[in-house]
């Protein structure tokens, strides 16, 4: 049976490689974007939705129109802030996107799924939590708070069959401000010394939708450089 998978911020960069790998491996895809003009992924099923409003996550849900397998909490507001500029609004407004809809998305997901059945929820963080520095304030708040729902969520779903998993990237592509040499200079800036790729992104997703026995679990991908301890967000160490 042709298994069906959510992905939220679906538009570009990582959500949209997330889809094209699924729908390449034979999953029909539901595309999460937020405005009626953005494309999607060829053969994926587009819903629209802003997501800091309230009916969001029941729209994104019933596109689904059955059974859901898998989850995937990518979609995500990135704004420099610190506590120097702390803006409520600004932290509202991360927390909006970046918390509140993946916990409500996970509710309605959760009441409408059948128990016994197996389904995986996977929510996108941030390898900054291992290792965090005082840039992007209210992003990392937003995400620390999402791998506590990843937790909590794994333990009150479990019973229902409903894994609820975590991936922690670094920096895997060209953030916005930055220059193509500032990526280059930062991109592998870590133990291994080699940058992380999406594609390593999409290894372990396609791992946690199959890993049947696994929930509650983060994997960080970073090459080690939670362990260097950076002072800074990566993409402003080459200003130092």
């Amino acid at each position: 049976m042709r298994r069906t998978a959510i992905v939220t911020g679906a538009r570009h960069r990582v959500g949209r490689a997330i889809c094209e790998a699924l729908l390449g491996r034979g999953w029909r895809v539901v595309a999460h974007v937020r405005g009626e003009g953005d494309a999607v992924a060829e053969g994926a099923h587009k819903v629209v939705a802003d997501l800091a409003e309230p009916d969001a996550a029941p729209r994104i849900i019933d596109a689904a129109g059955g059974h859901i397998d898998l989850l995937v909490n990518n979609a995500a507001r990135f704004q420099p802030d610190s506590l120097a500029d702390f803006s409520a609004g600004e932290f509202d407004a991360h927390m909006a996107v970046n918390l509140k809809a993946p916990v409500a998305l996970t509710q309605v997901l959760a009441a409408k799924h059948e128990a016994g059945r197996d389904a995986a929820i996977v929510n996108i963080l941030d390898a900054k939590l291992a290792a965090p520095n005082p840039d992007f304030l209210s992003y990392t708040l937003a995400k620390a708070g999402l791998a506590g729902l990843t937790e909590i969520a794994a333990r009150a779903l479990a019973g229902k069959g409903i894994r609820v998993n975590a991936i922690s990237p670094a920096l895997m592509l060209q953030s916005l401000g930055q220059d193509e040499a500032g990526f280059a200079s930062v991109h592998a800036a870590n133990l291994l010394g080699r940058g992380v790729e999406p594609d390593e992104l999409v290894d372990a997703l396609l791992y946690l939708a199959d890993a049947r026995s696994v929930t509650g679990q983060t994997i960080i991908l970073d090459g080690g450089q939670r362990f260097m301890a950076l002072p800074r967000d990566v993409q402003y160490m080459e200003q130092q």
